[in-house]
């Protein structure tokens, strides 16, 4: 494809949704490709995900779409977001039928420019046509990033305390997830009390994690050690039976083994391509963490 083509501009309000709809083709088409069966709806999905794409795009770093020259059909589009020095590219898709033609790199130059932040972050699909891209971009591949989803059945979470929280506990979540990720959201805090519960766990008369649960989707999940992840994931298991839902998923990095072994020994299956975490350096202890589910943002 010749730059003559396409357009480039920032993007607006009026772009989620046809930006949404890139995003759907793009990954349905990896889906297929790499052998796994598509089953999301894309009007029930947008429904899900609204929330969460407008909050990004709201508080985007950069934000660029591409439109056919021909008849403005939006074709691709790149955000990226800014947090206490972490720069992260939250979203790069291109229209399967306009892919391998350098529209991806155009963009990605755009949204992610380099030299731009004090750690770069990119949850990149498996998809080994983009890997060149983002190590170009000056980052490279630290661990995979697994989705998995089973049925949630109920469990006692003896010896720990679940305490909802309102917005007087944010500030000592934020502190934990400096502690163990290295930045804190402020910008997503207000978004996680509107649209998630949020739960500080407590365990011998200290606080010992947070966990941000919903039934459209579910962390971040933080917990000063790795021990204490299971009895969070178990409460989330049985929030989400009481309130009869079929399915949870979780974001769950490979390198915390503690989370893996639970859910897999809880009946968990991989569901998804398996993602990449990618930075310019190493970062954080992603041994006792979880990321947003579904996958947009740390």
């Amino acid at each position: 494809m010749r730059p003559a083509e396409f357009n480039i501009r920032r993007g607006t309000p009026a772009d989620n949704r046809p930006a949404f709809d890139v995003s759907m083709l793009a990954l349905k088409d990896l889906f297929v490709r790499q052998g796994y069966e598509w089953k999301l709806e894309s009007e029930a999905f947008w429904q899900v995900m609204e929330p969460l794409v407008s909050h990004v795009a709201e508080h985007a770093a950069e934000w660029w779409v591409a439109e056919d020259r021909s008849d403005g059909t939006l074709i691709g589009y790149a955000r990226s977001v800014e947090r206490d020095g972490l720069f992260e590219l939250s979203e790069l898709f291109v229209r399967p039928d306009r892919q391998s033609a350098g529209l991806g790199k155009v963009l990605l130059d755009k949204a992610f420019p380099s030299g731009r932040g004090e750690v770069r972050v990119i949850i990149a699909t498996n998809d080994v046509r983009g890997l060149a891209r983002y190590y170009g971009a000056g980052t490279a591949a630290r661990f995979v990033l697994f989705s998995l989803a089973g049925q949630p059945r109920p469990a006692a979470t003896e010896g720990y305390e679940a305490l909802r929280i309102g917005s007087e506990a944010i500030g000592e979540f934020a502190e934990m997830e400096q502690a163990v990720v290295g930045y804190a959201r402020h910008a997503d805090y207000p978004w996680l009390l509107k649209n998630r519960e949020i739960y500080k766990y407590r365990s011998g008369g200290r606080t010992v994690g947070f966990g941000c649960f919903s039934e459209t989707g579910q962390g971040p999940i933080v917990t000063l050690e790795p021990d204490d992840q299971p009895a969070i994931l178990l409460h989330f298991e049985t929030l989400a039976h009481s309130r009869g839902m079929e399915a949870l998923s979780f974001q769950v990095p490979s390198i915390n083994v503690g989370a893996m072994n639970h859910l897999l020994d809880r009946g968990y299956k991989f569901d998804s391509p398996p993602g990449l975490l990618m930075s310019s350096r190493d970062f954080g202890r992603f041994d006792r963490f979880l990321p947003f589910a579904p996958a947009i943002v740390l």
